[in-house]
């Protein structure tokens, strides 16, 4: 669930103020000029939530990790170990209920130099606080950390005609603790009177902090695993039960023909709505080990995980989510009120925005009310299609990822918003519906009328917006596969990937990062005594019995015992900072020094990648995006800058 520290809202976040003094010594910059001493000192707000990740462009390899995106007066976060949460282990309440249990606590410090300008938010006579943007008065300052936009490749926004988002979990930021705890309910519910399951399953309760994005289910042995950007499992678990190295080498390791960790074998975890499945799988995988004869006769784990998969797509076409949504959005969906800025920004700037979801219309109505219609007296919002007027089209029940293939022959309906009525188009050009001699007219009261449509295909939004060339289009999403994968490599999209938790993740790095010195010091204190341990070793083997030859023995015992300390050591430290991101499966993008698969795919496909969407609003929509220097392993004590 993406923070909203940032986000200016009736106060519909759950979250920590804080203050926070500390000083920053010119001995603790990571950069190469000295920095005079000075007192940092502010207030942000930070919702409790789960979140890890961390890419290798912030690490200690890199004398300077921020190149030259990031001032160095821009306000480094600093936070305080009450972020730092305790996992309790996995328990078993009473005979029925089967948890693991990870609670991490969102809360902490940041602090930033007062006398750099910051974005901040200006309170309002109503009590609520005005987003500040770029093109506000007091836009245009530094920004900090939490809230910046890193590139992968180059992007010169002056190239961009058209801005699109997706809706859930881009625009629309939901709530963990309650919104995936009700699918998971919801789940729990079909299993047990839909699929056979016993009903000790309702007694279950969900740990939303457990689970996160990156891991790799697998399907038949009932693991779930960790793997780095070359594919060799790091972290795995069967269940709850972490499983040895020797069982992770035995399982993964000593096959001739590499696994690629592919569908139908494996499930991938790659957007926060599954999040929920992927512990109940554990769940499950636990409850059939200990209890074998009580799950339905012939499931096994396989079987198992297309039970659940086939219990949520029935908990979303029965409708009942929606519909609990839909009735207190509040509760399930973070109010952000610096999206609507944001929009008119991108507009202002002769850009056209538009939005594609697979939602269909009436959910999206609900939702994007909510998120774009004026907040009222009591917090709610009034029902009304007064949103559309911030988008130039709306693409619902767009089926993404197939909606991406140019090929794909699906059928264009315009929406009539009023009614939710389908209207036949002839790829996008309004026809005279059946009695009728002319096609139905727009909705009424719009300055600027933005055209609804359901289905359809990529080639139907290009020529709605008059698009000439898929690289002019910037599109936003959550989805790795769903929303950036597909649009990059089939379309050539430029794509921005948010990843709500990055907020959380860089400021832990920065405070971390004299622990991720001391790591690649010992690291390199190892190395060095294993060499000379190779060397005396060869040279006994070799060589003459001289007197000097006779003392190398006792020598060899010494740094065969300062090696074991110095290893022990290293990994002792290197356990304690992957536990202090999470307790189970350490930084979302990184498996101890190599990036994650995740991260692969970020770096691959994602041209830009943010915290929160609304980022976009702190920079100029005519900027130009740059990358930092890549560095291959030979370059980093030569140029470390």
């Amino acid at each position: 669930m993406s923070p909203t520290s940032s986000s200016p809202t009736c106060n519909r976040t759950t979250a920590t103020t804080i203050t926070t003094t500390t000083t920053l010594r010119a001995s603790d910059s990571l950069y190469p000029f000295p920095l005079a001493g000075c007192l940092f000192k502010s207030k942000m707000r930070i919702p409790k939530r789960p979140v890890s990740f961390c890419l290798s462009l912030f690490s200690p390899e890199f004398s300077n990790p921020f190149s030259s995106r990031i001032d160095l007066h821009s306000g480094i976060l600093r936070k305080s170990d009450q972020c730092l949460g305790k996992r309790k282990g996995i328990r078993t309440r009473g005979a029925n209920h089967l948890c693991a249990s990870y609670t991490m606590d969102g809360s902490h410090e940041i602090g930033v130099d007062d006398k750099t300008p910051q974005l901040h938010h200006t309170a309002c006579s109503d009590g609520r606080q005005d987003p500040c943007i770029w093109s506000s008065p007091e836009g245009g300052c530094k920004i900090v950390i939490g809230k910046q936009i890193f590139c992968n490749r180059s992007l010169n926004m002056k190239n961009i005609v058209a801005v699109g988002f997706d809706m859930d979990y881009t625009l629309a930021q939901y709530k963990s603790e309650t919104f995936e705890s009700l699918a998971y309910e919801g789940t729990i519910r079909k299993l047990v009177y839909d699929l056979g399951y016993p009903y000790e399953l309702l007694a279950w309760s969900f740990d939303w902090n457990y689970m996160v994005r990156g891991l790799v289910l697998d399907k038949k042995r009932g693991n779930i695993l960790k793997m780095d950007r070359h594919k060799y499992v790091k972290v795995a678990y069967h269940g709850f039960r972490e499983m040895s190295k020797e069982d992770k080498v035995g399982t993964y390791g000593n096959t001739l023909i590499r696994d690629s960790f592919d569908e139908p074998d494996y499930a991938l975890i790659d957007t926060l709505f599954s999040l929920a499945e992927a512990y109940l799988f554990a769940q499950l995988v636990d409850f059939k080990d200990n209890n074998p004869g009580k799950v339905p006769e012939g499931a096994d784990y396989a079987r198992m995980y297309k039970d659940v998969r086939a219990a949520v797509d029935l908990c979303h076409r029965d409708g009942t989510l929606k519909q609990m949504v839909a009735k207190d959005p509040k509760r399930y969906i973070n109010e952000d009120t610096s999206i609507v800025p944001m929009i008119k920004m991108l507009r202002d700037s002769g850009r056209s925005t538009f939005l594609v979801t697979n939602s269909l219309w009436d959910y999206t109505n609900i939702v994007m009310n909510f998120l774009c219609g004026p907040c009222t007296s009591d917090g709610s919002t009034p029902g009304n299609f007064n949103w559309l007027k911030y988008f130039d089209v709306v693409i619902t029940g767009s089926a993404k990822p197939s909606f991406f293939h140019e090929d794909n022959r699906a059928n264009l309906f315009e929406v009539e918003p009023e009614s939710g009525m389908l209207l036949n188009t002839d790829n996008g050009t309004p026809m005279p519906q059946v009695g009728n001699t002319s096609p139905r007219l727009p909705i009424k009261g719009l300055k600027k009328t933005c055209r609804v449509f359901q289905g359809g295909s990529v080639g139907h939004l290009h020529k709605l917006l008059a698009i000439e060339s898929s690289s002019q289009v910037l599109y936003v999403g959550d989805h790795i596969y769903g929303d950036i994968l597909r649009s990059k490599k089939v379309l050539g999209w430029r794509t921005m990937l948010v990843v709500p938790e990055l907020e959380r993740e860089v400021e832990l790095l920065w405070e971390l990062r004299d622990t991720r010195k001391q790591l690649r010091l010992l690291r390199n204190e190892r190395d060095c005594i294993e060499d000379k341990i190779h060397h005396i070793k060869w040279s006994l083997k070799f060589e003459g019995g001289n007197v000097e030859e006779k003392q190398k023995p006792s020598e060899l015992e010494e740094l065969e015992s300062q090696r074991d300390k110095v290893r022990l050591n290293h990994q002792q430290a290197q356990r304690e900072c992957h536990q202090k991101f999470h307790k189970v499966w350490g930084q979302l993008l990184k498996t101890g020094y190599q990036n994650s698969r995740f991260a692969h795919q970020v770096e691959r496909f994602a041209c830009l990648y943010t915290s929160q969407v609304t980022n976009l609003s702190l920079y100029s929509p005519d900027k130009y995006y740059r990358p930092s220097e890549d560095f291959m392993p030979h370059e980093f004590d030569i140029l470390s800058l």
